[in-house]
């Protein structure tokens, strides 16, 4: 009986995988099994991660908001002046706040100066 050549998938998928881990260190990227190991454990951490990303950035945004708002009024305060954004029908949400304050503080002040006035 003749030797039997296997088929060229299996290969074709661990090489796939082994791209994929090429950065690894050790038999992360050597070995197939640990290979299957870590490409399941890393792309976990990244969905994982995608979502706590977004939590950190708005915790930012509020952070900046808040530091400049409370420099202009002793008083006044970053839920104050989400709430008179909201009852004065202002559609300015958290990230774009905080590039204006970033950029230009004086044009946050005015932004919530006719929102008190209102």
């Amino acid at each position: 009986m003749t030797r039997i050549r296997r088929g060229y998938i299996a290969r074709r998928r661990r090489t796939k995988i082994c791209l994929f881990a090429s950065s690894f260190r050790g038999a992360h990227s050597r070995l197939t099994r640990t290979i299957t190991q870590q490409k399941i454990r890393a792309l976990v951490s990244a969905h994982r991660d995608r979502d706590r990303q977004k939590r950190t950035f708005r915790r930012l945004w509020i952070t900046r908001i808040n530091a400049v708002i409370r420099e202009k009024g002793i008083f006044y305060s970053y839920s104050r002046l989400i709430y008179d954004l909201y009852k004065s029908r202002v559609l300015l949400n958290r990230k774009i706040l905080a590039q204006i304050v970033i950029l230009n503080k004086k044009s946050l002040y005015m932004i919530s100066n006719e929102i008190i006035i209102k």
